[in-house]
């Protein structure tokens, strides 16, 4: 499987639009375009049954963050307070800055 664009960036906040999670916000904290995932802080916790190793000498049940399909996620406009699909747009100075499609704020600063 070749890496897939990606609509979100690390740092940005989004909106879950599908699955347990739906309608939770958070922020990206990994994006991975080659599995088209994304992992978001504090959302799709799941219990992972670990053995004993050097860096978790008691080993036991952890709780972790689990990686969303790019899919069922979307960019989280601030100024609409919406989730929004996201367009790109080139200034006068030749920069490209991303766009959220409802209101025409910019979503990068």
């Amino acid at each position: 499987m070749s890496a897939q664009k990606v609509h979100v960036k690390n740092g940005d906040m989004v909106m879950v639009i599908a699955g347990k999670e739906k309608g939770k916000t958070g922020k990206v904290n990994l994006v991975m375009p080659d599995k088209g995932r994304v992992l978001v802080e504090g959302l799709n916790i799941v219990k992972r049954h670990t053995r004993p190793s050097r860096t978790n000498s008691s080993g036991g049940i952890i709780e972790k963050e689990a990686p969303f399909a790019v899919s069922n996620v979307m960019v989280f406009c601030k100024s609409c307070n919406k989730a929004a699909r996201v367009g790109n747009r080139i200034l006068d100075d030749g920069s490209k800055v991303r766009f959220c499609k409802k209101c025409q704020a910019t979503l990068d600063k």
